[in-house]
């Protein structure tokens, strides 16, 4: 081989060398263009089906069970309302919201609903009895309760309920189908 193709061989080389460097650094964003167009809108799905999931065994618990919320305080506007009246409610959501949460129907509206139920539990349940700093209330992001309350759980819950609201039901729901109709 002579020199010039020597030297164009190893120009070749270091193109090509250069192209694949390029296209793997392209990846990335080729990759997250792919997700922003096709499955985004997919990823509501999971969150509704583990609130579902979550808030469905508390209903379904309370359908079973013994009513407890006579020994809870409540806080405005529910500790006007008897306890009776209270745990259907809770209950009743807890049911109903859970089915509407698969089905992806008025995700929204039941995404706020069971925020405020959420609300209700952390002040009424979850949240410590007594706090004397921000080092003891801490102590409460737990989920288990020693005594310091436990809203570790409620907590992230609405989040994921906040979440919801804000993107709604996504692809794969009624919601969306509806949307396109």
């Amino acid at each position: 081989m002579n020199d010039s193709a020597t030297s164009h061989h190893d120009d070749c080389s270091a193109c090509m060398l250069s192209s694949r460097i390029q296209q793997i650094g392209d990846m990335p964003g080729k990759l997250s263009r792919w997700f922003d167009d096709n499955a985004a809108s997919l990823a509501p799905v999971f969150i509704r089906l583990l609130l579902a999931y979550e808030f469905g065994e508390a209903g379904l618990e309370k359908l079973h069970g013994d009513n407890f919320f006579a020994d809870l305080t409540f806080p405005f506007p529910f500790n006007l309302l008897p306890a009776d009246f209270n745990w259907n409610l809770s209950m009743g959501l807890e049911i109903i919201a859970p089915i509407a949460l698969v089905l992806g129907v008025m995700t929204r509206f039941f995404s706020v609903a069971l925020m405020v139920l959420t609300v209700v539990a952390i002040a009424a349940v979850h949240w410590p009895a007594e706090w004397h700093s921000l080092g003891e209330l801490w102590k409460g992001y737990a989920i288990t309760n020693e005594g310091y309350g436990n809203f570790k759980l409620p907590l992230m819950y609405l989040l994921m309920l906040t979440t919801l609201m804000f993107s709604g039901a996504g692809r794969l729901s009624v919601d969306g189908w509806l949307s396109k109709s």
